[in-house]
C-alpha cells in the first residue's frame, strides 16, 4: 500500500483543463476525497488511498495576494520538502465582495501552485465567524446591521459578532459557501488537489456565556427543540459522559425549556448557544454539500464546560463536550478537529471518542511539535497534523520535518494499522517522566526516557533536552517497526507461552517507495547486549533525523 504523490514533471495546465483530466488519461481515481472506517479508526481517502495529512499553516492568513505568496509564501512552504499539504485561508470578503458577485481568481491561483509543487491543499473558510468574531464577512454584511445583526451581551451590548439567532446571516454565509463548493467542483472535482475543508473558525460568544439579544432570549425561554431531545433519548447511553452528566443532573427531562432539561448553570448556556450554532453551521455545510460533498470539519479552542469561578471562553464552540450537541444540529459536519498549543495529551484523548477521528488543524512546530505529530499518528489515529507559521523566518522547521520524514516513510504501515490495536505510541516530556507501559501485539513494550549519549572526549551535549516519542507497529507476531527518538524500549510477552522475550535482530533502516532498505545490524554495546533497543536523541547528539528500527524477537525459558 503506497501513498500516492503528484508527479514533479506535471505541467501547469489551466483549472479548466486539470478539471477535465479523468482516470483513463492520467491514472487519477475520479472518486473525491472522502472518509471510511477501518476497525476503530476512520481514514481520510484521497483518489482511493489512505491519505495521511502532514500539514502547515500561514503565519498570516488573512488574505491571499498570489504575488506575495509566489514571492515569499512559496518557497519557504516548498524548503519543508516533507509537508503534503497547506493548510489556506479563503475569505468571504474576498470572494463576494459583492452581493451575489464572486472572485475565485487567487483560489484559483493558489490551487493551480500548489498543483505545480505537488502539494495537496484544506481551505478555512473564513467567514461569519473567525477566533470567536466577525472580521471576516464581506463589508455589505458588516455596515447593513439592520439586516445582519450582532450578538448581544448582557446590557444590551452589541459585538462584532454575527448572531446565530439571524436567518439573513446564516443564509448569506451558506450562499456564499454554495459558491465556493460549487467552483471547486468545476475546477477540481477531478483532480482533487483540495481534499478538506474547514467551516468557520474557532466559532464560539465571547463576552458573555450566551447571546442576550431579544431573538436569543425568546428562544432561550422557549422549549429545547424536538430534534435535540429526539437525538439525547435515542443516544442516551453513548452521549459524551461530560454533556450526560448535565442532563442526568437535572432528571433526564424529555422535554422542557432550556433550564428545565440542563438546569440552571453556565453549562446550560453553552449548551444552548452550541445548538443554535450547530444549526447555524449544519445550514452553511449542507448548502456546501449538496454542491460538493467534500469532507467538512470544525476546529476549537476550548477544552470543555466552563468550571466553577472561572470564565466562560467561546461559549457554544464544538469543543468535546458538547459534541454530541453539534452532532444533532450540524449532522453534515464529518470531523471535530482539536487546535492544541498548550497541553494536548487529554484534549488528544477527548477528540478521540465516540467514533470522531483525531484531527489537529492548529499546533506547535519545532522539537514539541515533531513529538506531538509522532503521538498523534501512532496512539490516536489521527487523519492529520498541522504545525501554524510554517511560512514564518525561522522556517524551514527541521524538527518538525524530521517526523514527517518518518511518518511519510512509515504511512502504508500506519494506514494498514490503523484501528486494529496493532500500533500505538509514547511521549515523554522529559527524564522525571516515568516510564510506560503499552501492550502492542503479542508483546507489552516498557518505554523509558532516554537522553543523549555522553561521549567522554566531546563536548556536553546542551542542557535542555526535547521531548521523547516513539511510534510502534507489530508488522508480524514476533516483529516490529519503531521509529522516533530518546527513548529505550524493553520487551515482554503478553500471551501464552515462553515467559521471556529476546531481541533476534534490530536493524536500522528506510522505507523506499514503501519497501524496507536495510542499514545497519545492530547488537552487543548498542543493545544493552540483548535486552534493549535504543532510539537516541540524535538531535542532541548532533544528527537531526529521527530513526526507524526493525526489530524481530524470539521467546525462551
Amino acid at each position: 500500500m503506497k501513498m500516492r504523490s503528484f508527479d514533479g514533471s506535471i505541467a501547469i495546465f489551466s483549472l479548466a483543463a486539470l478539471a477535465a483530466c479523468s482516470r483513463t488519461t492520467t491514472g487519477v481515481s475520479t472518486a473525491i476525497p472522502h472518509l471510511q472506517k477501518q476497525g476503530t479508526a476512520t481514514q481520510l481517502i484521497v483518489d482511493g488511498k489512505p491519505f495521511l495529512v502532514l500539514a502547515g499553516e500561514l503565519r498570516g492568513n488573512s488574505a491571499t495576494d498570489l504575488a506575495y505568496w509566489k514571492k515569499v509564501v512559496w518557497p519557504r512552504i516548498v524548503a519543508q520538502a516533507k509537508l503534503n499539504t497547506v493548510l489556506v485561508a479563503v475569505s468571504w470578503a474576498q470572494i463576494e465582495p459583492q452581493e451575489g458577485k464572486f472572485d475565485f481568481s487567487a483560489l484559483d491561483g493558489v490551487i493551480r501552485d500548489a498543483h505545480s509543487h505537488n502539494l495537496r491543499l484544506v481551505l478555512l473558510w473564513f467567514a461569519s465567524w473567525k477566533n470567536g468574531l466577525s472580521s471576516y464577512p464581506p463589508d455589505w454584511v458588516k455596515r447593513d446591521f439592520e439586516r445582519f445583526p450582532r450578538a448581544q451581551v448582557a446590557g444590551g451590548k452589541s459585538i462584532e459578532l454575527l448572531s446565530p439567532f439571524s436567518d439573513a446571516n446564516r443564509d448569506a454565509d451558506a450562499r456564499a459557501f454554495a459558491a465556493l463548493t460549487r467552483h471547486l467542483k468545476a475546477v477540481d472535482g477531478q483532480q482533487h488537489t483540495v481534499i478538506m475543508i474547514q467551516v468557520e473558525n474557532e466559532l464560539g460568544m465571547h463576552g458573555d456565556s450566551r447571546d442576550r439579544s431579544p431573538a436569543a432570549n425568546q428562544a432561550y425561554a422557549g422549549q429545547v427543540p424536538k430534534e435535540l431531545m429526539d437525538y439525547l433519548q435515542q443516544h442516551k447511553d453513548t452521549l459524551i459522559p461530560e454533556f450526560r452528566q448535565v442532563w442526568e443532573a437535572a432528571g433526564f427531562k424529555t422535554s422542557g425549556t432550556w433550564e428545565e432539561v440542563f438546569g440552571r448553570s453556565t453549562a446550560t448556556d453553552e449548551i444552548f448557544m452550541g445548538w443554535n450554532f450547530a444549526r447555524y453551521v449544519g445550514r452553511v455545510a449542507e448548502a456546501g454539500k449538496a454542491e460538493y460533498p467534500i469532507p467538512l470539519y470544525l476546529n476549537a479552542f476550548t477544552d470543555g464546560f466552563a468550571k466553577a469561578n472561572q470564565p466562560v471562553h467561546a461559549s457554544g464552540s464544538p469543543m468535546p463536550d458538547l459534541m454530541d450537541v453539534w452532532r444533532a444540529g450540524a449532522p453534515r459536519i464529518d470531523v471535530f478537529g482539536v487546535d492544541a498549543y498548550g497541553e494536548f495529551v487529554v484534549p488528544y484523548a477527548k477528540y478521540n471518542r465516540s467514533g470522531n477521528p483525531l484531527f489537529v488543524p492548529e499546533s506547535r512546530g519545532g522539537p514539541e511539535g515533531a513529538a506531538r505529530a509522532l503521538y498523534a499518528f501512532g496512539r490516536h489515529d489521527a487523519i492529520g497534523f498541522s504545525s501554524s507559521g510554517i511560512d514564518g523566518p525561522m522556517s524551514p522547521d527541521s524538527d518538525l520535518m524530521s517526523s514527517y520524514d518518518l511518518i511519510a516513510q512509515l504511512a502504508p504501515l500506519i494506514a494498514e494499522h490503523q484501528g486494529k490495536g496493532t500500533m500505538s505510541a509514547v511521549l515523554l516530556r522529559g527524564p522525571n517522566d516515568p516510564p510506560q507501559k503499552i501492550p502492542v501485539g503479542n508483546y507489552t513494550l516498557e518505554v523509558a526516557f532516554l537522553g543523549p549519549r555522553v561521549i567522554p572526549w566531546e563536548p556536553p551535549p546542551p542542557g535542555t533536552q526535547p521531548p521523547s516519542a516513539a511510534i510502534f507497529i507489530a508488522a508480524g507476531p514476533d516483529e516490529y517497526y519503531v521509529a522516533g527518538n530518546g527513548v529505550r524500549v524493553t520487551f515482554s510477552p503478553n500471551t501464552p507461552g515462553p515467559p521471556l522475550a529476546g531481541l533476534a535482530t534490530i536493524e536500522e533502516g528506510t522505507f523506499v517507495n514503501g519497501r524496507w532498505v536495510s542499514g545497519r545490524r545492530l547488537a552487543g554495546d548498542d543493545t544493552g547486549q540483548g535486552d534493549y533497543l535504543d532510539l537516541r536523541n540524535q538531535r542532541l547528539a548532533g544528527d537531526p533525523d529521527r530513526g526507524i528500527q526493525r526489530v524481530t524477537l524470539y521467546r525462551y525459558r
